[in-house]
């Protein structure tokens, strides 16, 4: 029998039964995605996406007019104009769900002969929530839980308000589970190998040799950086790693920052100004690569695959393609199966 202080067992009269203990949860989170691409869901989704102040550092009272006043009333139909060019219509919804249930999927039968270890899925903005899944995940027994936040590169844009959601579910917890998370990964060997190992499957696809190899990041503004947000760093650093395992130089792999938003400078050289120029110095064949992106997105499938393959086409460029993210490809699984197993040591 165990002795009353043990809290496994212990409860006071009227309490709801204890959540059983021993298993450890492992929670892969990705940024998010609206649930249509028609007007309000698009809203809705943009709002909770632009009211991060992670995401927006503007003095709080002046953005919350422009917020409202101007982008809540004028993006949402042309935010919505880029989903549906690439929505999943056999699922309804976008590539970014699919895909991320199908790693958390594929994690989940990788773990298998661990019957102790449950695998999940979240979104920081929109469906499934953060905090939705954490409880499913103590429900189930969960009194361990590692938090892997799918971005490659730290940022407190991305990777930090990923956690934050995270920490304030458990702040209403009463019961909370242990928790590690795991670091950004963007020199990780594993990581680095399945980005060339990508890339050169990919240029075994197309007919052309590319002059030009552009490393697409998603951008931030300049004012982050000079803050201390490590984010450039890690871009530039997973760009010279990918470049030396490919065996290429600075020319023939250019690095690049995308998705531009607002008045404010941003991290340079910017993807589509870059791009453009290019293809005006005679460039004519180029393959762009997006490494900061654990899976295919609205960023990356039309932002990058139609609008600066248009920029490219309409200065002069010929061919011109765009590898496919790591997404739930045998290697990319197996990449964050690596990353979670080394932080689940000591627990298994």
């Amino acid at each position: 029998m165990l002795d009353k202080t043990d809290t496994r067992a212990f409860r006071l009269p009227g309490d709801h039964p204890p959540v059983l203990g021993g298993k450890i949860g492992v929670l892969i989170m990705n940024l998010g995605t609206p649930e249509a691409t028609s007007y309000w869901p698009m809203r809705r989704y943009l709002k909770e996406f632009l009211s991060d102040q992670r995401v927006i550092e503007t003095n709080r009272a002046l953005w919350w007019v422009i917020l409202n006043g101007i982008v809540l009333t004028t993006r949402p139909k042309k935010s919505g104009h880029a989903y549906d060019q690439i929505w999943n219509k056999e699922l309804d919804e976008s590539p970014l769900k699919t895909i991320t249930r199908s790693q958390a999927s594929q994690l989940a039968d990788l773990f298998r002969t661990s019957p102790n270890i449950v695998v999940d899925w979240a979104m920081r903005y929109g469906m499934p929530p953060v905090k939705e899944r954490i409880e499913h995940l103590q429900a189930q027994g969960c009194d361990r839980i590692v938090l892997f936040p799918l971005y490659p590169q730290y940022s407190a844009t991305t990777t930090a308000t990923a956690l934050d959601k995270a920490y304030e579910a458990l702040t209403k917890m009463r019961w909370q589970p242990a928790v590690r998370t795991v670091p950004p990964y963007h020199d990780d060997p594993v990581y680095i190998e399945a980005l060339a190992d990508s890339m050169k499957a990919h240029l075994k696809t197309i007919d052309y040799k590319p002059e030009v190899i552009v490393a697409s990041f998603h951008g931030l503004p300049k004012d982050y950086l000079m803050k201390g947000d490590p984010y450039h760093c890690h871009c530039h650093k997973t760009a010279r790693l990918l470049r030396e395992r490919l065996g290429m130089n600075e020319k023939e792999l250019v690095i690049t920052f995308q998705s531009r938003f607002g008045r404010a400078e941003w991290l340079k050289p910017y993807t589509d100004a870059t791009v453009e120029r290019l293809a005006s110095e005679g460039v004519k064949n180029m393959v762009v690569i997006t490494p900061g992106f654990s899976a295919d997105c609205v960023e990356t499938l039309e932002e990058i695959a139609i609008g600066v393959r248009e920029t490219f086409e309409e200065h002069g460029g010929e061919n011109f393609s765009v590898v496919p993210c790591l997404n739930d490809s045998k290697s990319s699984v197996k990449m964050l199966k690596h990353l979670i197993d080394r932080e689940l040591k000591g627990w298994v």
